[in-house]
């Protein structure tokens, strides 16, 4: 009944935080440990979209590309995690979930990294960094100039 608090994978090996890559988001997780965000343009109606999607969710056609996104984004919505159990979460709580407006226009969830609670407002400035997780690169954001990229 004990829970893995400190951030491994628990006896069970299992981690959630884990993306499960397929052949269509391979690109996406290639560009990311490459240190490139990448999203989806549909080249019927011009919509850009995220999460990754095999057709466009605005007009529903196939004609959708991979599109390197400036990496550019607002903060929209955030909460702060305080407790979370699952494995390896809990060795990084307190952390801020978070929802961003990315430049191109589609929405992203993410995490916010580089500054704490009380700086978070609703429209800042975040860029894009990345965070090594398992075997793949996960994009975050923080504060424009306040994180690395790479």
């Amino acid at each position: 009944m004990g829970s893995d608090m400190g951030g491994g994978t628990g006896a069970s090996g299992v981690r959630f935080d884990l993306p499960e890559a397929d052949a269509f988001t391979r690109p996406y997780w290639e560009a990311a440990a490459e240190g490139r965000l990448l999203i989806r343009r549909c080249g019927a109606c011009g919509a850009t979209h995220h999460y990754p999607r095999e057709f466009c969710p605005h007009c529903w056609s196939e004609d959708v590309t991979w599109e390197r996104a400036s990496g550019r984004a607002a903060l929209y919505t955030w909460s702060v995690v305080h407790r979370n159990d699952l494995p390896p979460f809990g060795g990084r709580v307190p952390y801020v979930a978070a929802v961003v407006d990315l430049a191109e226009g589609p929405r992203m969830m993410t995490e916010i990294v580089g500054c704490s609670e009380g700086e978070l407002r609703i429209g800042m400035a975040v860029e894009v960094t990345f965070r090594e997780a398992g075997e793949f690169v996960v994009p975050v954001f923080g504060p424009v100039g306040s994180v690395g990229r790479g």
